[in-house]
């Protein structure tokens, strides 16, 4: 038997609805967190009165009790778990599990009973069902009636509204009705707001942004009155989930956010949280309405009667003292601008998200909670509009998913940090994700200075592209200068004439007459437009024949080290190469990295060494001339080689005039003689192959003019 027992997926009805979660029996205490709230119930190990075994709906169910009348009710076990629980109980708790039958006769008279916070209605002294009081909204009695009202769930497909009980008259005590009777026990521990006898204390017209407007916050010792000129709130303790006290980005006010489940209500609107901004600059003095020995006592020196401060403050003090919870405030994050948040958008609102040491929270519009254990990954992502944002984006376990847009560039390197050393999963981070990121996360989080991140890096050259631009202009100038838009123009208009006269059909030759007028009247818009351009002409000549640039310390070992990645991953594509690369370059220490740095240092030297010499030397001063005259030799040559392809052409697509066929031969002999003489003196201009390839016509023509 070990000193603890675990369980998942063990649930705890709320309202009713199922909540699943974890279930642990230790030494100490029994411990239950909820999956959906992150909620902890905490029962300690000597507290423990009662352990009872059921058959309920979801398998079987355990009801604990306390020595403080507290019930707990768990459900979700196998039969299998009895045996295990039982014996633990015995040896750590001395509390025996005992197996209790419900009734399930399906009868509706029995014996009611309140045991604690519990009515439990039993039939033959057996349990047929029990309704926690704390789930009683309001309760009215009649004349042998009492009828219970039930606080509603959002979660729930379907409600229980009410439930009425009929008391039938005593006969021997007269002095108390027992429809009374009934009424008081229900009200005594049942969860019904009375505002009565005085606040204890009053805030007056805070500015409350979630719900909206102005409020006066009286504050009473089980629930929170929120009275404005429109709506009046009324908000039980037991509902307060979390309270946060988060500062502005502008340092001159300050959040205080409550978390409520179940949610206020105003119509269909649900408010989860109660959003509180107040200006530091504002102070209060505060006289509690109790006497110095009831506040001694109830709040056992958490509160004093007479308080000042900033009224931030008091608020927070009074709320944390009186919902008995602990306030969460921002952790060692720091932005890019020195604030503990981060500017961005959600659903098209503007608000302020805040990393937190156990999750996130946004506010204002609409607010955010975010708890770490229920993320499943996140993702950076590129912004769509421009490249000086980027959107942050989590992904819970429940499959939702929550994008915060429009976040400065800046603060990529601090996100990304905060992040990583909470080891949570990043989507996009590439094949680690794959082979079981959770696995590597400590190796990266010591070592954040180091990382290879690559949009860091695409960043940095982008930056880099922008500082170094000439380098960049020359290379277009180069190409602007080698291409001659008007040259090519008029050759292809000299080829397209001459196409368009060995055509056949007039139609066809009207129609490339049209489209080559159309050509000549866009000559002159084109010519125009390519002219403006002229002036890159005068920008510096590139210097050719000098030293190359040295590579980077990434690359150098990039390149030392492509072969052993191709040989380690056989079939590996050349954009895989890169990656896998990039996330061998990260994991490198800095002893190895250091050695690339040197040899990267000591290639600059080198490299500026050789510029220095190159330019004494006088090199790249006669490039600009040679550059020209290759140019205007290149020019001539490249016209020389049109006009004799364009010969060529012609003498290829004219040779339907010179050829003749048999019979045509036969009754022209003078066609045949002008041929001859044609080709004869074409044998002397042109080349060995075209030479066989005329001799074959004047051969037959011989023949027959003979």
């Amino acid at each position: 038997m070990g000193d603890t027992l675990e369980f998942s997926d063990i649930y705890q009805e709320v309202k009713g609805s199922w909540n699943d979660g974890r279930l642990r029996f230790s030494k100490q205490n029994v411990v239950y967190k909820s999956s959906k709230t992150g909620k902890v119930d905490s029962i300690q190990a000597g507290e423990l009165t009662l352990a009872q075994w059921r058959r309920v709906c979801l398998g079987h169910g355990i009801k604990l009790g306390t020595s403080s009348g507290h019930v707990y009710k768990y459900d979700g076990f196998r039969d299998t778990d009895f045996e295990k629980i039982s014996e633990f109980f015995k040896a750590n708790y001395k509390v025996e599990l005992t197996e209790k039958d419900m009734c399930v006769k399906g009868w509706n008279w029995g014996t009611a009973k309140f045991s604690g916070p519990l009515l439990s209605f039993e039939v033959n002294d057996s349990t047929a069902f029990e309704v926690p009081l704390s789930n009683v909204s309001q309760c009215a009695t009649g004349k042998n009636e009492v009828t219970l009202e039930f606080h509603q769930n959002d979660d729930t497909e379907v409600s229980l509204m009410e439930v009425r009980f009929y008391v039938p008259p005593s006969q021997s005590d007269e002095r108390q009705d027992p429809v009374e009777a009934f009424a008081e026990n229900v009200l005594s521990k049942a969860d019904v707001i009375q505002a009565t006898g005085d606040a204890v204390c009053i805030f007056k017209e805070l500015q409350c942004l979630t719900p909206r407007g102005r409020y006066d916050i009286r504050i009473y010792p089980t629930f929170l009155h929120l009275h404005g000129k429109t709506f009046d709130y009324k908000i039980p303790y037991t509902t307060v989930l979390r309270l946060f006290l988060l500062p502005h980005k502008d340092q001159r006010q300050m959040f205080f956010v409550i978390s409520l489940d179940p949610p206020i209500k105003q119509g269909q609107t649900r408010y989860h949280f109660l959003i509180l901004l107040f200006s530091k600059e504002e102070d209060l003095t505060l006289t509690l309405n109790m006497s110095e020995e009831d506040v001694e006592r109830r709040f056992e020196g958490k509160l004093s009667k007479n308080m000042s401060g900033s009224l931030y403050e008091m608020v927070s003090r009074v709320m944390k003292a009186l919902v008995n919870r602990k306030i969460t405030v921002p952790g060692n994050f720091q932005g890019h601008s020195g604030a503990q948040c981060i500017t961005c958008s959600y659903k098209a609102s503007s608000g302020l998200l805040y990393p937190l040491e156990r999750g996130f929270i946004y506010v204002h519009k609409p607010p955010v909670h975010l708890r770490f254990e229920e993320i499943s990954c996140v993702n950076f992502a590129r912004g769509t509009t421009t490249t000086r944002s980027f959107d942050f984006e989590i992904e819970t376990k429940q499959g939702n998913q929550y994008t915060f847009s429009s976040i400065e560039r800046e603060e990529y390197g601090k996100l990304f940090d905060f992040v990583n050393a909470k080891k949570l999963n990043i989507k996009n981070r590439g094949f680690k994700e794959k082979k079981g990121m959770k696995g590597k996360i400590d190796e990266y989080s010591d070592s954040d200075d180091d990382q290879h991140d690559a949009y860091l890096e695409r960043m940095k050259a982008e930056g880099k592209i922008r500082e170094e631009g000439n380098d960049s202009e020359e290379s277009d100038g180069e190409s602007d200068e080698s291409f001659n838009p008007g040259e090519e123009d008029d050759d292809i208009a000299e080829e397209y004439d001459s196409n368009a006269s060995a055509s056949d059909s007039s139609e066809d030759g009207d129609d490339s007459d049209d489209a080559s007028e159309k050509k000549k009247a866009k000559k002159p818009k084109v010519v125009k437009e390519k002219k403006e351009r002229k002036p890159r002409k005068e920008k510096k000549q590139k210097e050719t024949g000098g030293p190359k640039r040295p590579m980077s310390a990434y690359m150098l070992w990039l390149n030392s080290s492509r072969e052993r990645i191709k040989s380690e991953n056989p079939g590996i594509s050349i954009t895989e190469i890169s990656k896998k690369a990039g996330e061998m370059w990260r994991q490198l220490g800095k002893d190895e990295k250091e050695e690339w740095d040197t040899k990267a240092g000591e290639a600059k030297r080198n490299y500026e060494k050789a510029k220095q010499e190159f330019k004494e030397s006088g090199g790249g001063a006669t490039s600009s001339s040679k550059k020209e005259s290759r140019k205007s030799g290149g020019k001539k040559e490249e016209k020389k080689r049109k006009s004799a392809s364009a010969d060529k052409d012609r003498e290829r697509g004219g040779g339907n005039d010179s050829f003749k066929s048999k019979e045509f031969i036969e009754t022209s002999e003078s066609s045949s003689d002008s041929d001859h003489k044609s080709k004869s003196k074409r044998k002397k201009k042109e080349s060995d192959e075209e030479e066989e390839e005329a001799v074959s016509t004047p051969a037959s023509s011989e023949e027959e003019s003979d």
